[in-house]
C-alpha cells in the first residue's frame, strides 16, 4: 500500500495492525490531524446484517466521551470499504508493555486500574458494552491507559461474521456467562477489567494459556490464578472475576473501591488526586461521575471483606458439588443400564458402589452440618436408580452402548482440554 492512499477524506499513512474485524491504519484527516482508521475486512463488509447492526450502534458509540477512551470520530458504512475513525493514541498496547517491561507495579498499577475503571464508567454511561476488553485493546501512553474498540465487537457480532472467522472476544477475558451463551451486560466488562488487571499485575494470564477451549473451560469451572497480584488489589480483582455477574461491582463503584483498597504508594500523586477528585467534584447534569456522598444504586462502595470472599467460595463449591452429583448420577445410570442385559452383576455393582460413594459424601455433609449437601446426595442416588430403570425400559442395549461410547469420548476430550 502506498502512503498516499485516500479513503474518503482520510489519507492512510501506515498500517498499525489488524484484528478479527478489520485492519487499523494511522491516517490524517482533512485538517492534517492524526486519527486511527479501522477498515473492515471484506468478509465483514459483505455481511449486511453486521453492517446494519453497526449502523444502529454508531450514534450510541459516538456519544461515548472520556479521558481514557479513544472516541469514535467518524464512520462510513457505505461502499466496498466501510471504515470507522477513532482518536489516535500514541503508545503501546498493555500486552506489549508487560511482555517487554514486566508486570506493572505500585503507582503505575493504581493509575492503570483507575484509568480503566474510568473508561468503563464512560462507556457504560453511554449505554455501550465493550465486550472485548483485554490487554491488546488498552493503549498505554505516558503511564495512562486508553481503551480502544469499545462497542465495535458487540455491534459486529453476528452468526455470519463469527462463522467467517471473526472472534467476538478473547478466551480468558470473556465472562463465564458469555462462554455459556448468555447475554453480555456491563458486568462482563467488569470481569474483563479484573482479568486485565490480574495480567498486568502478575505478568501471567489468570486462567492460564493453551487452546481456547481449555481456557474457556477454566474460566467456567476453575478459580483464577491471582498469585503475584498485590494484596491490596487481589480481593477486588477476585470479586470482579466472580462466576455470578450479580456478585461483581458496577463500573461506577470501582473508583471508590480502589480508593479504599489502595495503600499509600510513593509516586502515586496523580492517581491519588484523580481518586480524590472522583469522590469530591461537584455533580452537574451530564456528568458521569457521582458527587461526594452519592451512592451507587447497587449500594455503598466498599472493599470485599474476608467473610464475603469465603461465602462466595463456599457457594461456588456447593454449585460444583451439585453439578457433579447430577452429572455422575446420569452417567452411572446410563452405564448400569447398558450393562443390565449382558452383565447384570456389573450393572448392580455400579449402582451399589455409586450409592456407597454418595453415602460417604453425605457423611461428610453431616459432619459439616450441611443439610443441603445431604439432600443433594440422596437425590443423586435416587436419580441414578431412576435413570437406570428408565433407560433400561426405553432403549435397546445397542443404543445404550452407543450412548456410553459417546459419553466416554466426551469425557476423554474434557480431560485433554483441562
Amino acid at each position: 500500500m502506498g502512503t498516499s492512499e485516500q479513503l474518503g477524506p482520510y489519507r492512510l499513512v501506515s498500517a498499525l495492525g489488524a484484528g478479527g474485524f478489520g485492519e487499523v491504519h494511522l491516517a490524517l484527516d482533512p485538517d492534517g490531524r492524526t486519527v486511527a482508521v479501522k477498515v473492515l475486512h471484506p468478509h465483514v463488509a459483505s455481511d449486511g446484517f453486521a453492517i446494519a447492526r453497526l449502523a444502529r450502534e454508531v450514534e450510541t458509540m459516538r456519544r461515548v466521551r472520556g479521558g481514557h477512551v479513544a472516541e469514535v470520530l467518524d464512520v462510513s458504512l457505505s461502499g466496498e470499504r466501510p471504515y470507522i475513525v477513532t482518536r489516535y493514541v500514541q503508545g503501546r498496547p498493555l500486552s506489549t508493555v508487560v511482555a517487554n517491561d514486566g508486570p506493572v507495579e505500585g503507582a503505575g498499577l493504581l493509575r492503570l486500574a483507575l484509568g480503566l475503571a474510568e473508561a468503563l464508567e464512560s462507556i457504560h454511561a453511554a449505554g455501550v458494552v465493550h465486550r472485548d476488553l483485554k490487554p491488546a485493546n488498552v493503549i498505554v501512553s505516558d503511564g495512562e491507559p486508553y481503551v480502544i474498540d469499545f462497542g465495535i465487537a458487540c455491534a459486529l457480532e453476528s452468526a455470519s461474521v463469527t462463522a467467517s472467522g471473526a472472534v467476538a472476544g478473547t478466551p480468558g477475558y470473556l465472562a463465564p456467562e458469555m462462554l455459556e451463551g448468555g447475554d453480555a451486560g456491563p458486568e462482563a466488562d467488569v470481569f474483563a477489567w479484573g482479568a486485565t488487571l490480574a495480567f498486568a499485575a502478575s505478568g501471567r494470564q489468570p486462567y492460564g494459556t493453551g487452546p481456547a477451549a481449555a481456557i474457556a473451560y477454566r474460566v467456567v469451572h476453575r478459580e483464577p490464578d491471582l498469585s503475584g497480584v498485590p494484596s491490596w488489589l487481589a480481593p477486588l480483582v477476585e470479586r470482579c472475576l466472580s462466576a455470578d455477574p450479580a456478585d461483581r461491582p458496577a463500573a461506577e463503584e470501582l473508583t471508590g473501591l480502589l480508593k479504599e483498597a489502595a495503600p499509600a504508594l510513593d509516586g502515586a500523586g496523580p492517581a491519588r488526586r484523580a481518586l480524590s477528585d472522583a469522590q469530591t467534584q461537584e455533580w452537574r447534569p451530564g456528568d458521569r461521575r457521582p458527587a461526594a456522598g452519592r451512592r451507587s444504586a447497587r449500594g455503598p462502595s466498599r472493599s470485599p471483606r474476608r467473610g464475603e470472599v469465603d461465602d462466595a467460595r463456599a457457594a461456588r463449591r456447593e454449585k460444583l458439588h451439585r453439578r457433579w452429583v447430577i452429572g455422575s448420577a446420569v452417567v452411572v445410570g446410563l452405564f448400569a443400564a447398558a450393562a443390565r442385559a449382558n452383565l447384570p452383576e456389573v450393572s448392580l455393582l455400579l449402582l451399589v458402589l455409586y450409592g456407597i460413594g454418595l453415602l460417604v459424601d453425605a457423611g461428610f455433609g453431616l459432619l459439616a452440618r450441611s443439610g443441603r449437601r445431604l439432600l443433594v446426595d440422596l437425590a443423586g442416588g435416587a436419580g441414578a436408580v431412576a435413570v437406570w430403570a428408565l433407560l433400561s425400559a426405553l432403549f435397546s442395549t445397542t443404543t445404550l452402548l452407543m450412548a456410553v461410547g459417546t459419553v466416554l469420548f466426551l469425557l476423554v476430550m474434557l480431560v485433554f482440554a483441562s
